[in-house]
């Protein structure tokens, strides 16, 4: 009897002598279908796209100058759970239109049934208000709208003006999600959310397309957008790069608040101040925030690493977005898609080291060549 390993791990066998016509190596039924299933399940929750999650919490959390914590790992996975809570509610909504339009996805084509869909959805949607719970009354205090916006969409907003900015408005919550869970406020990390959110409504317009093709005006508009933020994201990094860093404030120094005592240091995260000035509102600090040298060294490499990320965010899209600027057909548009989800990866990482997460930011975006391999062989879209 010949044994091979079966793509699920079981061991199958057949007799060597096994009649003409038939295979001496077979796979048993169960093993087939269990393969089979999980293909239709990854399918359904877009699997490759989970690697475009983690990016929001961290940027959250980094916007508010607090190092990643617990919380912020509770939030990361509240954030995947309504994420693919989303996933599986999206399909679910548009069965009867993929039956037309996409009849080899799951449901239409009957690998997964309806009320399975459903269901994950519902028990996804409550594993992730759990966990944010679990992660403070802040957190859940920005998950509930964030689930919500997620099952308004998907049950309603998707087909009407709205759509758009309904899920931009989730992948700014998200990221929000990371702040609040982190830190126990939002406010700082308004701005990333808002640059973050609206790179997602202008990939969303584009995908209102995908299935049929249509005007080259929202992946037009979608360039334009990159463009913009690219420019919003590096700008500061330009000029600290360029030798024109911000001087450096004495009250706040890395995040942290600084009592300025001439002569001497009053305790752990306080600083010397040699006495003189270079300017009005400027100080030459040193002691345990460190001599002004090291800490423009550091913003030197925040600001060229911040620039590297958006060049690499703006290079994802910009190719994409420009073909199916040129012939909007669905195959292009479905492409230019993907790669507009694939780019919030890069720019999650512009907007961390932005904050001065550098290794954070590396992190990040580690994850998107990781994200393109898998989405070769199950697509995003």
């Amino acid at each position: 009897m010949t044994l091979r390993e079966s793509p699920c791990g079981c061991r199958a066998g057949a007799p060597t002598n096994a009649p003409e016509g038939t295979s001496g190596d077979t796979v048993p039924r169960a093993c087939t279908d269990r393969s089979h299933r999980s293909r239709a399940w990854a399918e359904l929750l877009r699997l490759p796209a989970l690697f475009s999650v983690p990016g929001d919490a961290l940027a959250g959390a980094a916007a508010t100058s607090v190092p990643p914590n617990s919380r912020t790992l509770l939030a990361i996975a509240s954030s995947l759970c309504l994420y693919e809570a989303g996933m599986a509610l999206n399909d679910w909504a548009d069965r009867d239109v993929d039956a037309v339009e996409r009849p080899h996805r799951p449901l239409p084509s009957g690998r997964i049934r309806p009320a399975a869909a459903f269901t994950a959805a519902c028990a996804l949607t409550g594993a992730g208000l759990a966990l944010a719970a679990g992660a403070g009354r802040p957190a859940i205090a920005v998950a509930a709208p964030l689930a919500a916006t997620v099952w308004a969409y998907d049950l309603g907003l998707k087909h009407t003006p709205a759509g758009p900015v309904a899920m931009g408005a989730a992948r700014g919550l998200d990221l929000l999600l990371g702040a609040a869970a982190t830190s126990g406020s939002t406010r700082p990390a308004l701005p990333s959310a808002a640059l973050l959110g609206t790179h997602t409504l202008a990939v969303t317009t584009v995908s209102r397309q995908e299935a049929q093709g249509g005007s080259p005006l929202p992946p037009l508009a979608a360039l334009a957008t990159t463009a913009l933020l690219t420019r919003l994201v590096t700008r500061h990094s330009a000029r600290v790069a360029g030798g024109s860093g911000q001087p450096i404030d004495p009250g706040v120094t890395g995040g942290r608040r600084l009592s300025i005592v001439p002569g001497r240091t009053r305790g752990r995260g306080q600083a010397t101040v040699s006495g003189r000035t270079r300017g009005r509102g400027q100080a030459t600090v040193s002691g345990p925030a460190g001599p002004p040298a090291v800490l423009h060294q550091g913003q030197e490499s925040g600001a060229l690493l911040t620039t590297v990320l958006g060049a690499a965010y703006a290079a994802t899209t910009a190719r994409p977005y420009f073909h199916a600027t040129l012939n909007p057909s669905p195959p292009l548009t479905q492409r230019a898609v993907g790669s507009g989800i694939r780019a919030t990866i890069p720019l999650q990482a512009a907007l961390t080291a932005r904050s001065r997460g550098t290794v954070t930011a590396l992190l990040i975006a580690a994850l998107a060549p990781l994200g393109a391999r898998f989405a070769k062989k199950v697509s995003v879209t």
